[in-house]
């Protein structure tokens, strides 16, 4: 669809988003890659992320960059460059492990190691987090706890739909407040459409992979035309990577993983023509939310 098709769409600005880790690094294949060898595979994270940079350069978008923190802590240069670049630069947690995996305790060293390897890498603070795998679940609520008393000030870990691997159909489905005793953090749900009483994944990785592009296109018009909101979308750079080297998995893991890998950098090209984008931090603020902040709140009580 020709980008002045869009035009109506334009004046709600969405939020781009890099999940900044390697091939190997993603959920799919652990056990297949243990974390012990990953410094042994070859690393295609630099190319590809500088190949995002270029293309968004090209389209003058800014985007927030989850960057993990194991490949911080090797590639200082590449953090260096991003923010250098005019993005923002988040936290993908350090070494990519499932949240509902880990206890409060792994968790916050976790993501305390990664905001610091971040924040000297970057000179700034770092207040945005996203989860690996969307993997706050409502067995892992209490990771709010955590980022909050990190000092993180926004999530984006939540995804309100079924999945068999993350998510919690009943939240909210748009930006809101979660008020803890330790304080308050916003979250940044990923982007859906509801049909009739389901939520329907639009937005980003597999799903802009996997799926028509035309399902992700209307579905980012529906939410800002018809309910004025904006779509957070996400990808990783692994994903612009058709000549990725290959590696064992289950059928459905390698489905999911490398289907449509060689159009992902041309979808992103339509995307980028079609609507508007710009950071996380530009949606949320730079600083932590307050009680009277008037941004709406909701409550999951039953599931903390």
């Amino acid at each position: 669809m020709a980008a002045g098709s869009a035009t109506p769409a334009a004046r709600v600005v969405n939020a781009m988003s890099v999940d900044v880790e390697d091939y190997f690094h993603v959920s799919v294949f652990d056990g297949i890659v243990p974390r012990s060898e990953w410094d042994r595979m070859e690393s295609r994270v630099c190319r590809n992320t500088e190949r995002l940079l270029d293309i968004f350069d090209e389209f003058s978008v800014r985007s927030t960059f989850f960057v993990l923190g194991w490949v911080a802590e090797r590639h200082r240069d590449l953090v260096r460059r991003i923010s250098e670049r005019g993005h923002e630069v988040a936290s993908h947690g350090y070494a990519h492990r499932l949240v509902y995996d880990q206890t409060p305790k792994t968790f916050r060293e976790d993501v305390r190691r990664a905001k610091r390897v971040l924040e000297d890498a970057t000179g700034s603070a770092i207040g945005g987090f996203r989860a690996p795998s969307y993997s706050i679940t409502p067995r892992s609520l209490w990771a709010i706890d955590v980022l909050i008393e990190e000092g993180y000030w926004y999530d984006a870990s939540i995804f309100p739909i079924r999945h068999d691997r993350y998510g919690i159909p009943v939240s909210g489905r748009h930006l809101y407040a979660i008020q803890r005793p330790s304080g308050t953090v916003t979250e940044v749900p990923g982007s859906t459409v509801r049909v009739g009483p389901v939520n329907l994944p639009v937005a980003g990785g597999g799903y802009f992979r996997i799926l028509p592009y035309g399902w992700t296109h209307w579905g980012i018009a529906r939410l800002n035309r018809l309910e004025q909101k904006p779509a957070i979308f996400y990808l990783h750079p692994w994903e612009i990577d058709p000549d990725q080297p290959r590696l064992s998995a289950g059928w459905l893991g390698k489905f999911r993983h490398y289907r449509n890998l060689s159009e992902t950098e041309h979808r992103l090209r339509s995307l980028l023509s079609d609507f508007e984008f710009g950071t996380l931090r530009n949606l949320v603020g730079a600083r932590p939310p307050r009680e009277s902040d008037s941004a709406s709140t909701f409550a999951l009580p039953y599931l903390w």
